[in-house]
């Protein structure tokens, strides 16, 4: 077994998906009532697995903390393999977090994309989407995200989403403003310079001057309305709406299975991209 062999299996054991198919699961210590489970399954484009994930719970000081987050990446996997092994960690070790929670999330985004590019020549000119979210202490939900994978509660039944799809043609002008064009072929979706589908993203250097890496950052609070969260990458979202998604797995009671549901629906759908999925179930 290689040294990456090895390195892959420590981290889907601490709960840290890797690019290749992985399924787990994992509960809170504080709360039984709050389980998660993930399940990533490879494409059929010919290039290998691009996404990562992360799924776990930590304890930080005298707080319980839960730690999700799909990395969708593109024109190779290093980008998402870096943001999973240091996204998290610059976001709580900025001193304001527990003060000033949403600005500290936005810098610590920003500040995490700048040492990607410091690092392009090592890392390539890929990139990566994002979406976080820190559950603390089993009550208060954290999202943050740029790109376009998701995160979607189910509250009472209800599908509502908690990140924006930051797509290019919804932020066309400032695109244009930094210099960049967007196109729209017909029989294609838009693209910044004709190139990436979507407007914000981590990494992608030659790019970069026309793209933002800074989040959109909600904070909810969880009640006894709230049913579980969905984090996913487009692959999800590209056929099914928020509340199919919900409705799928609504009645499924282990989260590691409404993952693996939820991807399962996606492919009967035709969906044919690399697709990583997160179920944190509250009931």
């Amino acid at each position: 077994m290689s040294s990456r062999e090895i390195l892959h299996k420590m981290k889907a054991k601490a709960g840290f998906g890797t690019s290749g198919p992985g399924t787990g699961k994992g509960k809170s210590k504080m709360s039984k009532h709050i389980t998660h489970g993930f399940h990533l399954v490879k494409g059929k484009a010919g290039h290998p697995m691009e996404d990562y994930l992360v799924s776990k719970f930590k304890q930080e000081k005298d707080k319980e903390l839960g730690l999700f987050a799909i990395f969708d990446g593109h024109l190779g996997h290093d980008v998402a393999s870096y943001l999973q092994d240091h996204l998290f960690e610059n976001i709580l070790t900025q001193h304001d977090f527990w003060t000033e929670t949403e600005s500290a999330v936005k810098r610590a985004y920003i500040e995490t994309d700048d040492k990607i590019l410091e690092q392009a020549l090592i890392l390539g000119r890929g990139g990566s989407t994002a979406v976080t979210a820190i559950l603390i202490d089993g009550q208060k939900l954290v999202v943050a995200n740029v790109g376009d994978s998701r995160a979607v509660i189910c509250d009472n039944g209800k599908a509502k989403q908690l990140s924006i799809d930051h797509e290019p043609s919804k932020e066309k002008k400032s695109i244009e403003k930094r210099g960049g064009f967007v196109s729209n072929i017909p029989g294609d979706v838009p693209r910044v310079d004709g190139q990436l589908a979507v407007a914000r993203a981590f990494g992608d250097k030659s790019l970069k001057m026309h793209l933002s890496s800074e989040p959109d950052v909600f904070e909810v609070e969880i009640d006894q309305h709230a049913e579980f969260i969905i984090l996913a990458s487009d692959g999800i979202w590209k056929v099914m709406s928020n509340q199919e998604a919900v409705d799928s797995i609504r009645e499924i009671k282990d989260a590691q299975v409404s993952a693996k549901h939820l991807i399962e629906e996606a492919i009967s759908k035709k969906s044919k991209d690399d697709i990583s999925c997160i179920v944190v179930k509250f009931q």
